[in-house]
């Protein structure tokens, strides 16, 4: 299966490069040239790693991945870098970057380091009461304990949304009411054991009670 890949850097001829070179290893990418701009990908497309550049124009590398990480976003994400010094790595990882790169590099580093934070993140299965689980960057419905799931069909936004609720579950995500509104829908369809509230004012939560009053 090709893994998508999110370029967020503000140097085009980088950014190009990064593109081609990813692609002719499998990878399908997707580029932006500021924080901004990749946060509006990120709000319509689940992708399964992100190539963050810590010095941008606008919002920089650092403080967008402290507002991913604190929104519930967990895609993990490698941190480029031109500064010098194991104090700057520190401050990535520190801040949620999964792995972090000194500029220049090889891109057959970057590919190696790419696939590596990608397994680690989708080799473990995360169990979800309800019937649901998370494994390989899909939800999955699994009807009995033994069977092994089927995929549970999501739109992009839906799936970032029931990741976010569910990293941890308890979250309160801030979320588009439509959106809510169609996952919960799906959920309560295949699941009487959870369903999504309304946090007035906050956004939505994904609760793990049966006796839940539908509202």
């Amino acid at each position: 299966m090709n893994k998508t890949v999110l370029i967020i850097d503000d140097d085009d001829l980088l950014r190009k490069s990064l593109k081609h070179g990813l692609q002719q290893h499998d990878f399908s990418v997707l580029t932006a040239d500021s924080a901004e701009q990749g946060d509006q990908i990120l709000n319509k497309v689940s992708v399964d790693a992100i190539v963050l550049d810590r010095m941008m124009t606008g919002t920089d590398g650092l403080t967008f991945l402290k507002q991913l990480r604190k929104s519930g976003n967990l895609t993990p994400t490698i941190m480029l870098t031109a500064l010098s010094g194991p104090e700057n790595a520190i401050a990535g990882l520190e801040n949620g970057a999964n792995d972090y790169l000194a500029k220049p590099f090889q891109l057959q580093e970057l590919v190696l380091r790419l696939k590596n934070i990608i397994k680690n993140t989708t080799n473990v299965a995360q169990d979800i009461p309800g019937g649901l689980f998370f494994a390989d960057n899909e939800f999955f419905i699994k009807n009995t304990p033994e069977s092994t799931g089927k995929l549970f069909a999501l739109s992009g936004e839906e799936k970032k949304l029931l990741h976010n609720l569910v990293s941890p579950i308890g979250n309160i995500v801030a979320a588009s009411p439509m959106v809510a509104k169609r996952l919960r829908t799906k959920i309560n369809s295949v699941s009487s054991d959870l369903d999504i509230i309304t946090i007035r004012g906050r956004g939505y939560k994904l609760i793990t009670t049966p006796t839940t009053t539908k509202r």
